[in-house]
């Protein structure tokens, strides 16, 4: 037996919460990981695991063998990092999810600088605007938006998106322009943002004079994802509340109208989010010291890459 990689199969399954999500992070076969944990618990003769056809449950013994096993895991990268600190070129993968728009518009355009500079690091980029369970799909960090409510994860604020509420020439032409956010109440179509966590659209905001304004009236469309969302508007489905950062040419090419400049959109804060209870690897804390140095004036449409 492996003990080391047994180990670590072990550590898995109780982070992603079943063998199946587990063997897919380690790339490895379901029946090759379920072996390496049945050895792992003959070797120590105690039950790690409780397993029925639809859960996975640890048992307590297998609670503090997990506990141990992490010590010794995050001292193996600790050394691992202290070498890579001496050739001063950490390597390896990095897991990063984030958001369509964000991606294309900020990250992507960013990277060659990161890749230049960490040449060693390789990076799977998973882009969508869903919640993603950081433990469960083995991803190193998370870039998004919005408060973070999950005291389990920790959250770095890397910058602040500017917001914009546009519209196309055409649908401005045939339902006019609306001089206040009161306006949006009459006879406009909004195209609403859905939080892919709650389902529920989030409402356009504004500040006016140090005051905010909430419209939370119905929408003509819903989407859930941030190209999708910015293409409906430029279909001219609608009025949309999105980041400047997003519409920049469009609203340069006139194919987008900026509406309600008097009333400007609060700024949406962005944060790198990781989970607390995984050791912090140099590769890690390399990219997130990176993404604080370049993203921030990024978003705001400052720089270009």
């Amino acid at each position: 037996m492996d003990q080391l990689s047994a180990i670590r199969a072990f550590a898995r399954v109780v982070e992603a919460g079943n063998f199946t999500r587990a063997a897919a992070s380690l790339d490895m076969p379901n029946a090759t990981l379920s072996k390496q944990v049945q050895e792992l618990e003959a070797y120590l003769g105690v039950r790690l695991l409780q397993r029925t056809t639809r859960r996975v449950t640890v048992t307590p013994e297998g609670q503090d063998y997990y506990a141990r096993a992490m010590r010794v895991l995050r001292d193996l990268e600790d050394i691992d990092s202290s070498f890579n600190s001496v050739r001063k070129s950490p390597r390896g993968y990095l897991r990063i999810d984030v958001g369509g728009s964000t991606a294309r518009d900020v990250l992507i355009p960013l990277l060659p600088d990161f890749m230049a500079r960490y040449p060693d690091i390789r990076m799977d980029l998973g882009v969508s605007d869903r919640s993603v369970d950081l433990i469960g799909d083995n991803v190193d960090c998370v870039i998004r938006g919005g408060p973070l409510d999950d005291s389990s994860l920790v959250a770095r604020q890397i910058g602040q998106a500017p917001m914009v509420t546009c519209a196309t020439p055409a649908y401005l032409e045939q339902h006019g322009i609306p001089a206040s956010p009161l306006d949006l109440k009459n006879g406009h179509k909004l195209i609403g943002y859905l939080s892919t966590r709650t389902g529920r659209a989030f409402p356009f905001r504004f500040e006016k004079d140090g005051e905010g304004t909430e419209i939370n009236t119905g929408y003509c469309i819903g989407i859930n994802e941030s190209n999708a969302h910015l293409a409906a508007c430029v279909a001219g489905l609608g009025i949309a509340q999105t980041f400047t950062y997003g519409v920049q040419a469009a609203l340069r090419d006139g194919i987008l109208v900026e509406i309600l400049k008097a009333w400007r959109t609060p700024p949406y804060p962005f944060q790198v989010v990781y989970p607390h209870n995984r050791h912090m690897t140099q590769r890690l804390r390399v990219f997130i010291d990176w993404l604080a140095e370049r993203f921030p004036a990024k978003l705001r449409g400052m720089e270009q890459s």
